[in-house]
This record gives C-alpha cells, structure tokens and sequence, in this order.
C-alpha cells in the first residue's frame, strides 16, 4: 500500500464520495446519517481541505484503500495538538492492515509537523477501539448518547489520546 498525502481533492473527490457512502451505508455515522447523497459526499469532499486539515489516502492497486485526516488546533495555545479524524477502510481493504497504517503515518506526519497530542474518538461499541488501544491510544472518557449512528440510533462514544514521543 502507498499512503500519500492529499493537497487538491479534485483528482479523488469520485472515489472518496463513493468511499464515504460505503461507509456511512454499513452504519458508522461518521457524522451523517443513511442515507448519505452523492451530493452530500461530494460537498463534504470539497470543503474537507484547509490550512488545519491534512488528508491521507491509502493505495492498492491504484485505489483507494482507505483514508485519515489530521486537524490540527487552531488554538493559540493548543497548537500541540491534533485530532485524528475520518479514518475509513473499504470494505474490500478490511482486515489488511490499511486502518493500522494509514493511522501510524497520520501519527508520524503529526510528529513530524511538532505535535505532541493526538485525540480522537470512536463510538464505545465499535471495532476501531481495538485498533486505537493496540497502538497506545489511553481512554479517557466516556460519553452517553454522544452521536447517532448512521441510522438514527444514539451510541455512546469513547474519548482517546496519545502523547507522541
């Protein structure tokens, strides 16, 4: 798999739309609920990046495995900091190791750009908390009815962090 970074969306916003539906058509919500419009997809691609956002894909065979995005603090005194956001796997990519990669180069870039705080969250049932307790991620909350999934249903959402050394 080759991970590059994302700086002009046109080029990907096709696959990336049809990416984002797969994802939010198998439930995670992704903060859009089912189902999700070309349109919609097509509008979130377009806006996604800016001077906080970086965006990553991940390629197999010329397409696209999976993606993650960074948004860094705009804080004055929270420039230390990033959120992992947006990390989705095809369905056909699953299981191969792309969440876990495209994860560890979002981590590396963040450090790389001086960040010593990545936060993140993930709803409290899902499979992605194995995945971010595996590579060092703490707990440190929890909260009740955080966010719908894609289907209307409240889930509670779990809270992470992990100081990068």
């Amino acid at each position: 798999m080759v991970i590059k970074e994302i700086t002009e969306i046109d080029v990907h916003k096709e696959e990336l739309s049809s990416l984002f539906q797969s994802i939010v058509a198998e439930g995670a919500s992704m903060n859009y609920l089912h189902p999700m419009s070309k349109e919609t997809a097509l509008s979130y691609w377009n806006s996604v990046l800016s001077e906080q956002v970086k965006l990553f894909i991940g390629l197999t065979d010329g397409q696209i495995a999976g993606t993650v995005q960074l948004h860094y603090s705009d804080k004055e005194n929270g420039r230390h900091r990033a959120e992992i956001a947006k990390l989705m796997t095809s369905t056909k990519a699953r299981r191969k190791g792309v969440a876990r990669k495209l994860l560890q180069h979002a981590e590396q870039a963040a450090k790389a750009d001086g960040k010593t705080l990545l936060l993140l969250d993930t709803e409290k049932e899902g499979p992605a908390n194995l995945l971010y307790q595996s590579e060092g991620y703490v707990l440190f909350g929890e909260v009740p009815d955080f966010a719908q999934d894609a289907f209307g249903t409240f889930l509670a959402g779990n809270f992470y962090y992990k100081l990068l050394k």
